[in-house]
C-alpha cells in the first residue's frame, strides 16, 4: 500500500486533499496518470493545500452566482402544452429538455442535466421541478401543463 493525496473527489476513495492508502498498481496505472492524485510527499502536500485554497475561493464564487440565479428561478412559473387524452394524460411527455427550452425562452439559460426530473411529466396540471444549480443550491420552478 502506498499513500497518495487526492486532487479531486473520488467517490470510492475520498475528498480532494485527503491522504489515502491505495494499492501501488491502482495509483501507478490510474490515479497518477489521470492526474487525480499526487504521491504523498511534503512538497506535494503543500501544493495540494494551495490548490485547496484556490478551489475554496472558486467554490464560493460559484455558489454566489448559483444563489443569484436561484433567486430569479424561484419566481418563475412556466406554462407548457401538449396533446392530451380524456383522462388528462399526455400522449407524449414533458422532458427536462422541454423545461430547459422554456426557461431559455424566458432568458434563463439552464443546462438540462441540472433539471432534476425523476420521470418525464406525463399528466396535465401543476408540477414542481427542482433545479440543481450547485451542490448546495437548489431552486424550484413551477411548471403548469395544459392541453393543446
Amino acid at each position: 500500500m502506498i499513500e497518495v493525496i487526492l486532487r479531486e473527489d473520488i467517490q470510492s476513495l475520498g475528498q480532494a486533499g485527503e491522504v489515502v492508502r491505495v494499492k501501488p498498481g491502482y495509483a501507478r496505472n490510474y490515479l497518477l496518470p489521470q492526474g487525480l492524485a499526487y504521491e504523498a510527499t511534503e512538497g506535494n502536500k503543500k501544493r495540494i493545500a494551495a490548490e485547496g485554497r484556490v478551489r475554496a475561493a472558486r467554490g464560493q464564487a460559484e455558489r454566489g452566482e448559483a444563489e443569484r440565479v436561484a433567486e430569479t428561478l424561484r419566481g418563475l412559473s412556466l406554462t407548457l402544452s401538449g396533446k392530451a387524452g380524456e383522462e388528462g394524460k399526455l400522449f407524449g411527455s414533458i422532458t427536462a429538455q422541454d423545461i430547459a427550452d422554456a426557461l431559455a425562452a424566458q432568458g434563463q439559460q439552464v443546462d438540462r442535466r441540472r433539471i432534476e426530473l425523476e420521470h418525464p411529466i406525463k399528466t396535465l396540471g401543476h408540477h414542481t421541478v427542482a433545479v440543481r444549480l450547485h451542490p448546495e443550491v437548489r431552486a424550484e420552478v413551477h411548471v403548469s401543463v395544459n392541453a393543446e
